[in-house]
C-alpha cells in the first residue's frame, strides 16, 4: 500500500525551509545545486564532532565508536544505491574529486589508439576528468550527440561505442535540462563492446530510485548533499575492479577494500550525516506504508517522491507554456514527466537568465542561472554565454511554491 507524502509534516523536518523572505517563506528552487537538510543530519553530524570524535581504527571507546558508524554508513549507502557489498562504497570530498581519482586508476590501464566515450549532456565533473585521462593515456576521445529535445543519440551512441572503446562515462539524468537518460541501454551498449561503464547519478539520486544491480554499471558516482546530506562524494565500484584497479595511495593505506580508495583522513562527520540522511529518507518511506526493513522502505520512499515530483513538474511545465517569449530547454510536454526529473531550465526571448535570477532573488524564490557546469549541453544546444534559467523542485517543495512562482515570472515577463 502506497500513501502519498505528508508535505507539511516532512517540510517541518527541514529547519531551512522556514527561513522567511518578506511577508513569506522563502522558495528553495536552487535544489539542483544543494537540496535543504532535514535536522536529523545535523544532529548526526554534531553526534559525531562532539561526542564519537576520534580518527578510526583504535582500541579505545570513541575510535571503536567511529568504525562502527563507517561501517553503518556504508551499508546506508548501499541500501540506498541497491549493491550487495559495504566495501563497495568508497568516500570521498565530492563526485568531481572521487571521478577524477578513478580516472586517473584507469588510465593506467587504457593503450594509445583505444577510444573513451563521454556525452555532450553531462556536468563537466564527468567530461573534463575522462578527456584528461583520455589525452593522457593517448585514448581517442569521442562524445555521444544530443538532440533537439537534450536527449542522448542512442542511434550515434551505439555507432560511437566500438571494439575499442575502454569506458562510457555519462550522466543518469540531465542536471540541467532533467532529462532521465536510458542508463540500462548504454551500459548494455558498453557491455557489449567489453567497455567498462561510469554512471554519473548526482542529479538523479534525490529523485528516482537507485538500483546498480538493475542498471547493470560498473562504477556509480553521486553527491549526498545532493539527496539530503552533508558535503560527501560517494563513489559506488564493482568490488572485483575496486581490487585490481592501482591507484594513487600512501604506503601504509590499506591495500584492500574500500579504505584503499580513500586517501587521506576521511571526513567522518559528513559520513555520520550521508548516513542520518539515508535513514531518513527509509523513514519517509515507512511513513507512507514501507517495511520497516530498509531498503524495501526506500523503495516506498522513492515511489511516493516519483509521484509527488512528477505533480509538481506538471503544474510548472503547464505553467511556464502558458508565458510568452519562454523556451523550455528539454521535455517540455507536461504529458511526458515521467521521462525527466522535476528540474526545468529555460529561456527567455527578451528578458536574460541573469536578469530573471536576480529579479526572482528579490521575490524570495532561490534559483540559479548559468550554465550549472553542464558546459558541454549548453554548448550543444546554442545557449551560450547566457546559459538559462534553472528552477529545481524536490519532494518537499509544495504547489503553493510553484503558483507562487509563476505568478513573479509572469509579472516579470509582462
Amino acid at each position: 500500500m502506497h500513501s502519498a507524502l505528508d508535505t507539511a509534516a516532512v517540510r517541518r523536518q527541514f529547519p531551512g525551509l522556514a527561513r522567511r523572505g518578506g511577508d513569506r517563506q522563502a522558495v528553495f528552487f536552487d535544489a539542483p545545486a544543494g537540496s535543504q537538510v532535514p535536522a536529523v543530519v545535523a544532529e548526526a553530524m554534531v553526534q559525531q564532532l562532539l561526542h564519537d570524535n576520534a580518527n578510526h581504527g583504535g582500541v579505545f571507546a570513541t575510535s571503536r565508536a567511529t568504525d562502527a558508524m563507517v561501517h553503518d554508513a556504508r551499508q546506508a549507502v548501499v541500501d540506498f544505491v541497491g549493491g550487495d557489498d559495504p566495501e563497495e562504497v568508497v568516500f570521498g570530498a565530492n563526485m568531481t574529486t572521487l571521478t577524477f581519482h578513478l580516472a586517473h586508476a584507469l588510465a593506467r590501464t587504457w593503450r594509445r589508439g583505444e577510444r573513451i566515450v563521454v556525452t555532450d549532456s553531462d556536468h563537466d565533473a564527468n567530461v573534463t576528468p575522462w578527456v584528461r585521462a583520455a589525452l593522457a593515456a593517448g585514448c581517442e576521445l569521442v562524445r555521444i550527440p544530443v538532440r533537439a529535445d537534450a536527449s542522448l543519440d542512442l542511434d550515434g551512441a551505439a555507432r560511437l561505442i566500438t571494439r575499442d572503446t575502454r569506458l562510457v562515462a555519462f550522466g543518469a539524468a540531465s542536471n540541467l535540462s532533467g532529462t532521465i537518460h536510458p542508463v540500462v541501454r548504454l551500459c548494455e551498449l558498453a557491455r557489449a563492446q567489453g567497455a567498462l561503464s561510469f554512471v554519473d547519478a548526482v542529479h538523479w539520486a534525490p529523485h528516482l530510485r537507485l538500483q546498480v544491480d538493475r542498471l547493470g554499471c560498473d562504477f556509480l558516482a553521486c553527491s549526498a548533499y545532493k539527496f539530503f546530506g552533508p558535503h560527501l562524494g560517494v563513489l559506488w565500484g564493482r568490488r572485483a575492479l575496486l581490487e585490481e584497479l592501482d591507484c594513487d595511495r600512501v604506503r601504509p593505506a590499506p591495500r584492500h577494500g574500500a579504505e584503499k580508495w580513500q586517501t587521506g583522513t576521511a571526513n567522518f562527520e559528513a559520513i555520520a550525516g550521508t548516513r542520518a540522511a539515508v535513514d531518513y529518507l527509509a523513514r519517509l518511506g515507512r511513513s507512507v506504508g514501507g517495511p520497516a526493513e530498509r531498503r524495501g522502505a526506500l523503495d516506498h520512499a522513492f515511489h511516493a517522491i516519483e509521484r509527488h515530483e512528477r505533480d509538481l513538474c506538471r503544474a510548472l511545465l503547464q505553467g511556464l507554456a502558458d508565458l510568452p517569449g519562454v523556451r523550455v530547454v528539454g521535455i517540455a510536454d507536461p504529458d511526458r514527466v515521467a521521462e525527466r526529473c522535476a528540474t526545468v531550465s529555460f529561456t527567455h526571448e527578451r528578458v536574460r537568465p541573469a536578469e530573471l535570477a536576480t529579479a526572482l532573488a528579490q521575490a524570495h524564490v532561490h534559483c540559479w542561472a548559468g550554465n550549472s557546469y553542464a558546459l558541454a549541453l549548453t554548448t550543444a544546444l546554442g545557449l551560450e554565454p547566457d546559459g538559462v534559467l534553472r528552477l529545481g523542485l524536490l519532494h518537499y517543495h509544495t504547489q503553493e511554491e510553484v503558483a507562487y512562482t509563476l505568478a513573479q515570472l509572469r509579472r516579470l515577463l509582462a
